[in-house]
């Protein structure tokens, strides 16, 4: 019953993603990063995240979604295993948005 309750907030709540989608381009563009907006109709709304290489394109793809209490950004892929930071924090977003990117960018690093 939970799960279903948070599917349809997240549902519902196509503008407020949008919005908040909107915060963490602006905050991950400040960073160097490049935004894809894919906010179709009928989609849920999605935010592309890269940083062009000399090799390859890496990136993470980042939606919202309802979480008890409010909103979240969430990882695309990894579904609710993807938790990112709640929509309130947007520089925890944009810092662990970051972090993903780097880790994708320089494996050998980490």
């Amino acid at each position: 019953m939970r799960t279903a309750v948070l599917w349809g907030r997240t549902a519902a709540g196509r503008r407020m993603a949008v919005r908040w989608l909107d915060l963490l381009a602006d905050g991950v563009g400040a960073r160097g990063y490049r935004c894809v907006r894919l906010y179709r109709v009928g989609w849920r709304p999605m935010l592309w995240v890269y940083a062009r290489g000399a090799v390859r394109d890496v990136g993470v793809l980042v939606d919202v979604r309802a979480v008890p209490g409010g909103l979240a950004y969430y990882e695309t892929e990894r579904g609710r295993a993807g938790y990112l930071s709640p929509c309130g924090e947007v520089e925890g977003a944009v810092e662990q948005v970051d972090l993903l990117l780097k880790h994708r960018m320089f494996p050998a690093t980490w």
